[in-house]
């Protein structure tokens, strides 16, 4: 696996730049350095693809980012949702999710009603009229809508996951390499990267300073998201894709979806990926019909070829222990959160404070968007998304079938997810029995390769 630095942000850059960015919004448009795009004019055209919370929370920041910016086109697979993440982003008082500020976007959005997309194809007029694509649909859509990006030659922000099973993923990394060819900057949403805490942090355990890594221990554990239940007169299409978080044809599990993130820094620590894993999990407490068929906690030991462990937590139980976050043992000492590396007597050698860095979803989108405005091929992330999505997949395929699974034979598996079609009367992969609940995956019985 690739480490920070091939991702094409290091941490002089990241440091030098992340000074710009409280006040990327002043910048003036005639500011920016004039680059070709498709009509030969320096105005960057993004696409919005999926008006969900975080789609609206991805082209708020993309706006943000400081460069000449136009938001030309939207698509959804529901309609209501579009216009609703158009409402919200054209309000002048509208505050994004991830900062105080109000912000009058109104002179950088030209999305006339013929750019307005929905269903399932609308991703592909959104990428003809685009220079830039913000995709942040489902997990389970996302290597279709990356494929088409790069097909018609246009750079791209992917949120996290980039795939929800094996063939997704190698599609993503097959696409990865077309990309690189192409020069096609392409950035995906696991900000950790970007952040400033994780890229000293991170920085100084390559480095060696407590030695070899020998376990690394990763979390995610809350209370839980939303859940949207089953609405008179939809078909089941649509209260799976409404409802998406709960199959794992859409997510992937709550360990895919939201997990990723901490074992990608585990990942990026160790600059590998896991040989193999093995793990318990079920479901505790969530267990009603418009729970789907994932699991609420999963428990997963990863081996690295080097013999060392990433022992995963994961779990959706609420008045439990909360914990998001990374911590790491080494031969010569420990870091035991992000920001903090102590010796094995306990003396900090680091003791890192946060408070004042810029935000990191925000942080991806201004370099993103600064290297399509200069016009220089900056960012190459897919790879590292792919291979992050796959160690989440590795641990549920462990989790759900009890077996100890193989990095090769997983990322192999030609278990598909998706459906034969994409229709709103097309049936889902996955069906309620008579009573309206899912089949769920059981340990010893379930296969996933």
């Amino acid at each position: 696996m690739k480490n920070q630095n091939n991702s094409g942000i290091n941490r002089r850059d990241f440091v030098k730049t992340s000074g710009l960015v409280a006040g990327s919004m002043m910048l003036a448009p005639n500011l920016v350095s004039a680059k070709a795009h498709i009509d030969g004019s320096d105005e960057i055209k993004v696409g919005l693809i999926g008006c969900g919370g975080r789609g609206t929370g991805a082209i708020v920041q993309a706006l943000g980012s400081g460069q000449n910016v136009k938001l030309v086109a939207m698509c959804d697979a529901f309609r209501d949702n579009l216009d609703k993440c158009y409402k919200r982003i054209t309000d002048p008082n509208f505050s994004d999710w991830s900062s105080d500020e109000t912000k009058d976007l109104n002179p950088m959005i030209d999305v006339p009603e013929e750019h307005k997309f929905d269903g399932f194809d609308g991703y592909k007029k959104v990428i003809e009229l685009s220079d830039v694509v913000v995709i942040a649909t489902p997990p389970g859509f996302r290597p279709q809508h990356f494929e088409e990006a790069i097909k018609q030659n246009k750079h791209v922000f992917m949120e996290k996951p980039v795939a929800v099973d094996a063939p997704g993923v190698r599609k993503v990394l097959e696409v990865a390499k077309e990309a690189k060819k192409k020069k096609l900057n392409v950035v995906v949403g696991l900000q950790r990267h970007y952040q400033k805490v994780y890229q000293e942090w991170v920085d100084m355990l390559h480095n060696g300073v407590i030695g070899d890594i020998v376990l690394s221990r990763v979390y995610w554990n809350s209370a839980g998201v939303w859940v949207r239940p089953r609405q008179e007169g939809q078909t089941e299409m649509e209260y799976q894709m409404r409802n998406w978080y709960y199959f794992n044809w859409l997510c992937g599990d709550h360990i895919t979806e939201q997990h990723i993130h901490n074992l990608d820094v585990g990942n990026w620590v160790k600059q590998a990926h896991p040989v193999r894993a093995n793990g318990i999990g079920g479901r505790e407490v969530r267990n009603g019909k418009d729970h789907g068929e994932i699991f609420d906690h999963h428990f997963v030991e990863f081996e690295y070829a080097d013999g060392s462990i990433m022992s995963s937590q994961c779990r959706h139980i609420k008045g439990c222990m909360n914990r998001v976050s990374e911590a790491f043992h080494g031969t010569n000492g420990s870091a035991p959160k992000p920001g903090v590396i102590l010796t094995k007597s306990g003396y900090k050698l680091m003791d890192y404070n946060s408070k004042n860095d810029p935000n990191p979803y925000q942080v991806e989108h201004d370099l993103l968007f600064a290297a399509v405005a200069n016009g220089e091929y900056k960012f190459a992330d897919a790879e590292n998304g792919a291979k992050a999505t796959m160690t989440s997949i590795l641990g549920r395929m462990a989790t759900y079938s009890g077996q100890v699974v193989e990095w090769e034979d997983a990322i192999n598996s030609n278990i598909s997810l998706a459906p034969e079609k994409y229709a709103w009367d097309a049936n889902p992969p996955v069906l309620p029995d008579a009573n309206g609940y899912y089949a769920i995956p059981v340990p010893g019985i379930t296969k996933v390769v």
